[in-house]
């Protein structure tokens, strides 16, 4: 009861905070405090300053050093522009959020999705939080939000209000098989438009695809792949271009019909292939400080320490090292 009551007063607190920061003009939000979030973020900080740098590098080793630091300057700059769209989503109103989030070709878009679920995959790509407000541009549809949820609940709970804000329906990662099954057919009368964010690690246990990315094997959820087959949903990837501080273009490409025969594992290969071409498009725009291949940068250390140690002069071990009989030890506890 009294975590419960911390919670809702530190939920509370939270939003209340991003509401008065919220009604600020946007010359003091994104380019005073903005730029005070930067400096913070990557010159005090220095928020993992080196996980970026080591993406880079095997993203782009085709680069300048200068190049690859250009970007990663940007893209400090851009996260401190997505924390600040993540606090105003507090008391955005749906014509601000319009302006704010402009979609190409939408009277097409709506024309051959119409009446029809379909499966938006997405990035952490740009202001990704923005995705919610398509429902604006949709509202014969529902909008689903599959998200994984976050471990501290007060903050938990305040992206779950900010996502929902303009009628979308959130839905835990862990429900999203049993959801999807039961709404096949629609949510309350209303297609379904599922919006999956697909470019981070998956854990362990997760069934997923290894595809070349950036220069790297990498693994790929496989969810979207797996739903569209089983439900025959097809499947569009959203492209995204960042046109100011706070606005962001955002047009479809289709990766799967829905109704084609296709084999397990080619829309996610689709999906990896279109994102790294968006993501050489405006690097900076991808989040970029994400541990993405912590498994794979793992590994090549261990690789780096052996092959370090085999360049050496081989060191003298004892035969107790060597798990050998030490001298003056017989072997007869074998026998």
């Amino acid at each position: 009861m009294i975590r419960e009551t911390v919670i809702e007063i530190r939920y509370h607190m939270l939003m209340a905070s991003c509401r008065v920061v919220g009604v600020l003009p946007d010359w003091f939000t994104y380019g005073i405090l903005g730029r005070l979030l930067y400096f913070i973020l990557y010159r005090v900080a220095r928020y993992r300053v080196k996980v970026v740098r080591n993406n880079l590098l095997h993203a782009f080793p085709e680069m300048s050093e200068q190049e690859r630091r250009t970007i990663e300057r940007d893209y400090y700059k851009h996260l401190a522009d997505v924390f600040i769209d993540t606090i105003d989503m507090s008391n955005m109103s749906a014509e601000e959020m319009r302006r704010r989030l402009t979609v190409d070709d939408i009277d097409n878009q709506l024309r051959v999705t119409s009446g029809k679920s379909w499966i938006a995959m997405m990035a952490h790509y740009g202001s990704w939080e923005y995705f919610g407000a398509y429902q604006l541009y949709d509202p014969a549809s529902q909008v689903v939000g599959v998200y994984h949820p976050l471990h501290d609940p007060a903050f938990d709970k305040y992206y779950r209000k900010i996502r929902s804000r303009f009628g979308v329906l959130t839905i835990a990662r862990n429900d999203m098989v049993r959801f999807c099954l039961r709404h096949r057919n629609g949510y309350n009368g209303h297609p379904i438009i599922f919006g999956l964010i697909a470019d981070q690690r998956p854990p362990q246990e997760d069934h997923k695809l290894c595809c070349e990315f950036l220069n790297r094997p990498t693994h790929f959820f496989m969810g979207s792949d797996w739903l569209a087959r089983r439900v025959g949903l097809p499947v569009y990837f959203m492209h995204v271009d960042k046109t100011g501080h706070s606005s962001y273009h955002i047009w479809f490409e289709e990766l799967y019909n829905g109704t084609d025969p296709i084999e397990e594992g080619v829309i996610t290969h689709r999906y990896a292939q279109t994102l790294e071409k968006m993501i050489r498009r405006k690097p900076y725009l991808w989040m970029w400080s994400h541990r993405r291949w912590k498994s794979a940068d793992m590994l090549e250390a261990q690789l780096k320490a052996s092959a370090s140690q085999l360049s050496e002069e081989p060191a003298v071990m004892s035969d107790a090292e060597c798990g050998a009989p030490a001298a003056g030890q017989n072997d007869t506890a074998d026998k």
